[in-house]
């Protein structure tokens, strides 16, 4: 069983991020919980240790000055050090969690990503930005990773913050099962979901799955009443040609004048993951240049808005 599988198990979350006032992901001023585990492979994702669903070793190597700390104390044996006195991690071993070596690095070179938390430990946190909430028109967001790995969890802790009265949001790629969807449709009060590409086998390409599910849950999140805003990610020469503008906008038109459609977000490509690759022993698999000019952003904001799309750009 995986670390994050016992942590639900037990009632809790496995998440690893929680980012105060953010001001991207949904209205007003936010607080966003990162769930681990995601069912996509993106070969663009900024956020690489959320992809897998258990605990993971990140590890600074410039930061590191090979002493050996960490060796001594890890429970099992995931760090050693070579012949020519260097600090080496053993991917294929599982992380346990214990904090242990990170304690131990006096360089802080180590850290563990990933971390159970209860609905209560979560609900504390996020309460304490209330007033944030209440001036802005904020709330709490739950991102990944992807949500939709840990829908129980992820309904129990939405369902306590409609409790006190705190804007619900969640960020997702729609890939899960319909139920699991409707299981925490009914305390968000805004869908942001992904479309990446509206070719299928594209699709699958850049993400390692394929969209028909995607698109269908989309489709029913949209037709039972449930606020929805698109998210599209953009990368040059990838996903930004007009062609591709123009199925988006075909397949969005019918959704267009719903009332709980709210319109669409294009998020540039941008690089501030990619250091976490190299930290978690994962290979980046994007080469080449994807940022979008200005220019190039400006012309596809005005594709959608031909359409009276209502549409924002997103930049971190």
């Amino acid at each position: 069983m995986s670390n994050n599988k016992a942590a639900i198990t037990e009632g809790k979350g496995f998440i690893f991020n929680i980012q105060k006032y953010n001001m991207y992901d949904g209205p007003g001023i936010r607080t966003m919980v990162f769930f681990k585990g995601c069912p996509l492979r993106c070969k663009w994702c900024s956020n690489p240790e959320g992809v897998e669903g258990k605990y993971q070793v990140m590890f600074k190597g410039s930061s590191c000055i090979n002493c050996g700390a960490c060796v001594s104390v890890c429970p099992v044996g995931i760090h050693s050090m070579t012949r020519e006195e260097k600090h080496v991690i053993n991917r294929s071993i599982d992380c346990v969690g214990c904090h242990i070596c990170e304690k131990a690095c006096t360089q802080a070179a180590l850290s563990i990503v990933g971390e159970a938390k209860t609905v209560d430990e979560l609900l504390e946190i996020i309460e304490e930005d209330e007033a944030f909430y209440d001036i802005s028109g904020g709330g709490v967001t739950l991102g990944g990773g992807e949500v939709m790995m840990q829908p129980e969890f992820a309904a129990s802790l939405l369902m306590a913050c409609k409790r006190e009265g705190i804007n619900t949001a969640i960020e997702t790629c729609g890939y899960t099962k319909l139920e699991s969807m409707l299981q925490v449709a009914e305390f968000t009060d805004l869908f942001l979901y992904d479309l990446k590409h509206i070719d299928s086998e594209r699709h699958y390409q850049l993400t390692g799955v394929r969209n028909e599910k995607i698109l269908e849950n989309l489709k029913e999140l949209l037709h039972r009443g449930y606020n929805v805003k698109i998210r599209m990610p953009l990368l040059k020469g990838i996903n930004d040609s007009q062609d591709e503008m123009k199925k988006v906008i075909d397949f969005l038109t019918l959704y267009r004048d719903y009332k709980n459609f709210k319109g669409i977000d294009l998020l540039p490509y941008h690089k501030l993951g990619v250091n976490k690759y190299k930290q978690l022993g994962m290979e980046y698999q994007m080469e080449g240049e994807f940022q979008l000019s200005n220019d190039t952003l400006a012309i596809i904001e005005g594709w959608m808005r031909e359409y009276d799309f209502p549409v924002s750009v997103i930049r971190h």
